[in-house]
């Protein structure tokens, strides 16, 4: 794809990876993605902004070819998807110079070997002219790692933010235009990578939020021209309180699970709780990510392997601990045969969660009468602990 103008002197360059379906061998594409640079032609300097994966290296440095000059590189973030093509940028260019945060150095350092004189640290606030253009470079730790920045143009309103309010998208589109599309896509985004850190994620959106932003550019997916869209969406995933929804991952190997996970859900609906069920033994692990973004309470469902729970809720519990939603409870319902310590197993793999941990079912082969209205029993302490939190 060729270069794209956004505004006079302001281009995006970049890949549409529309084939890739993992990414950093874990997390699901199933929209593909792309990897945005920007390139800002001041009248004394000129700026490219990150670069792309080192798998999309020579449709960056296509798009460079008719661009003599590069003064800067920005790098926002070491990760290699925006960071990997700096090096060949630096080759080409043999002059630029490479400007991050002292984190971002010393990464960038360690994970590319760029040589400690190609860099220019700048700090929170800090600003450089490109002449008739200023970048203002914003510190916004943990979006997702330790070192990341944005930087801020204030002269053509522009955020180029990173990883912060990005989409994993691959669109020929340069601007929002399908927002349900884009809302999941971002939901999905956050979900998987911003969620862990929604604490400090809620100090960098006050930080950039009452800028006069007119286009949010971010290293993954379409230019937000509407900022208020990503912007509120945020603030509701990381603020808001949690949603009257349960969330139940659960496996079955011989129905005694699939059985509770059944009666479960109906004693839930009777009560107006909403349901969101995800069978890991085919399940899209993102959406389950996306799941617990709102979930109110998280039942995990699993029969016992070896005295412990099945190899696939182990995975999903210790996602759910990595992720660390705004959960307020949680239970575990399964079955065993001679004997099962699931539930110290799981509770041991969930201390991350904030939650309180409302009595287990689990029943012995399968499920007797006396087994379903312990479930039914559940459903109804699950509706009520919402109702007395204000969960409706």
């Amino acid at each position: 794809m060729n270069m794209r103008t956004i505004s006079e002197d302001i281009f995006w360059l970049g890949a549409v990876d529309w084939d890739r379906r993992l990414f950093d061998s874990l997390i699901p594409l199933p929209d593909g993605t792309s990897y945005n640079a920007y390139l800002v032609k001041g009248n004394e300097k000129i700026a490219l902004i990150d670069s792309v994966d080192p798998s999309m290296a020579k449709q960056l440095l296509a798009q460079l070819e008719t661009v003599d000059i590069i003064d800067y590189v920005v790098a926002h973030h070491a990760e290699q998807d925006h960071s990997g093509t700096i090096p060949l940028v630096l080759d080409k260019y043999p002059m630029a110079k490479v400007i991050t945060t002292p984190k971002g150095k010393d990464l960038l350092m360690f994970l590319l070997r760029i040589p400690e004189e190609k860099f220019i640290v700048v700090g929170d606030g800090e600003v450089i002219s490109l002449g008739d253009k200023t970048l203002t470079f914003i510190h916004t730790p943990w979006v997702h790692w330790p070192e990341t920045m944005v930087t801020w143009l204030e002269e053509d309103g522009i955020l180029f933010s990173c990883d912060f309010f990005g989409s994993h998208i691959a669109t020929n589109e340069l601007y929002v235009r399908d927002k349900g599309r884009v809302y999941e896509a971002a939901k999905r985004y956050f979900a998987e990578i911003m969620m862990p850190f929604r604490a400090i994620i809620e100090k960098n959106i006050a930080k950039v939020k009452n800028l006069d932003i007119k286009l949010i550019a971010p290293s993954h997916g379409a230019i937000y021209d509407d900022p208020s869209f990503i912007l509120d969406a945020y603030e509701d995933w990381v603020s808001s309180p949690p949603k009257n929804i349960v969330v139940i991952p659960y496996i079955t190997m011989h129905g005694s699970t699939s059985l509770l996970v059944e009666r479960l859900v109906s004693a839930l609906t009777d009560r107006g709780v909403r349901v969101e069920q995800f069978n890991l033994a085919d399940t899209d692990i993102g959406k389950l990510a996306m799941a617990l973004v709102d979930a109110a309470t998280i039942v995990i469902g699993t029969p016992t392997v070896l005295a412990g729970a099945h190899p696939n809720v182990v995975y999903a519990a210790y996602l759910a601990n990595a992720l660390r939603p705004k959960a307020k409870f949680a239970s575990i319902i399964g079955s065993y045969g001679w004997g099962t310590k699931v539930i110290e197993q799981l509770s041991s793999m969930i201390s991350n969660l904030k939650v309180e941990v409302i009595p287990p079912v689990l029943c012995k082969g399968l499920p007797t009468q006396s087994d379903f209205e312990d479930i039914d029993t559940l459903g109804k302490t699950i509706a009520k602990k919402h109702e007395e939190a204000g969960i409706l």
